[in-house]
């Protein structure tokens, strides 16, 4: 178990230490939950009452609030950023492999850097380029004249199609799947003929993706996933869309094909974008929204109907269908008032 004193946490956050700064730090936790040895943060006002009872080590506090907690700190501009810091410091997560599995199938044509590690059954094939330090994890499988920038970690699971390349420092989840085929098809009297998607993906340094989400290829250029963006579980990039740098789209989102998200964008959970759209840098939408038409300026969008007593949704259902009725009486009776 990793440990830390409370005054070297201090130089690390560039915070003033209150009280003791020898005492040891091995772990963080809630205000709620925290014992000795643990430090704990508080960042949102509404669990200010949980501070007195905490039993933590010690709290990460603003100065604002310093105040009310007489037990050892680390006073900090923003308590959450440095809970998040600390906690990278302390991580006990396993690595995703540790050196190379005999079962691990590789074809002789890979490239494989320094200190590379592939779990067990995972397959590596013709062409690929492993960076120093990357982690494969057990059942993964690489495709052919992928690119995986150093230090990058797949865990197991992940399948990566051929084509692919992938920055530095980037973090796949079990399940993703990288370069599969976009929704690509002419239809010709009633039959689907399928277009091949002969597009890659190319995916920046220290980008996260999540379980189970899918990326798909382009059909004729590439998809994009730039620097430093981060997209949660079960999400669907759709083919040929670029999604700018230190963007984040929460899980279940859909993106249908040809989008173009800017940089430094949120994306709440459940949301859906129709294809062929533009949006805009530093653009927020709440969950289960809907985006139909492109964004040009940044701000807050919103669309979802909030739950309501079933007979209550009913009768409100009806009444949009009448909707566009009772706008043309509208429009006849101001007509006729007129008159």
């Amino acid at each position: 178990m990793k440990s830390v004193t409370l005054n070297q946490l201090g130089e690390l956050l560039s915070a003033q230490v209150q009280g003791d700064g020898s005492v040891a730090i091995n772990a963080v936790a809630t205000l709620e939950q925290a014992g000795p040895g643990q430090l704990s943060f508080l960042s949102n006002s509404k669990y200010r009452s949980q501070l007195t009872q905490c039993q933590a080590s010690a709290v990460l506090l603003r100065a604002d609030d310093a105040h009310e907690y007489s037990g050892n700190a680390l006073i900090v501009n923003d308590p959450y950023v440095g809970f998040a810091k600390v906690a990278q410091l302390l991580d006990t997560t396993p690595p995703a492999a540790v050196g190379i599995h005999p079962s691990a199938v590789i074809d002789a044509s890979a490239m494989l850097g320094e200190g590379v590690s592939i779990g067990a059954n995972a397959v590596i094939a013709a062409g690929v380029i492993l960076g120093d330090r990357v982690q494969i994890g057990a059942g993964c499988v690489i495709g052919q004249d992928v690119i995986i920038g150093s230090g990058s970690r797949l865990w197991a699971n992940v399948s990566v199609y051929h084509d692919v390349h992938m920055g530095r420092d980037c973090i796949i989840h079990s399940g993703a799947v990288i370069g599969s085929d976009g929704f690509g098809y002419a239809n010709q009297k009633g039959q689907w003929l399928k277009i091949p998607q002969t597009g890659g993906v190319r995916i920046g340094d220290q980008v996260e993706i999540g379980a189970g989400t899918t990326i798909d290829r382009g059909a004729l250029s590439h998809t994009e996933i730039h620097d430093g963006v981060i997209i949660d579980n079960q999400v669907q990039i759709a083919h040929n869309d670029i999604i700018g740098a230190h963007t984040a789209i929460a899980g279940s989102t859909t993106i249908a094909g040809s989008v173009t998200i800017g940089k430094y964008c949120i994306i709440g959970g459940n949301s859906a974008v129709a294809g062929h759209l533009s949006i805009c840098d530093g653009v927020h939408v709440s969950g289960s929204t809907n985006i139909t038409n492109s964004v040009k300026q940044p701000g807050l969008l919103s669309s979802a109907t909030v739950a309501m007593d079933n007979k209550l949704w009913r009768r409100n259902t009806v009444r949009f269908r009448q909707l566009d009725e009772l706008f043309q009486r509208v429009k006849t009776l101001e007509k006729a008032s007129k008159e």
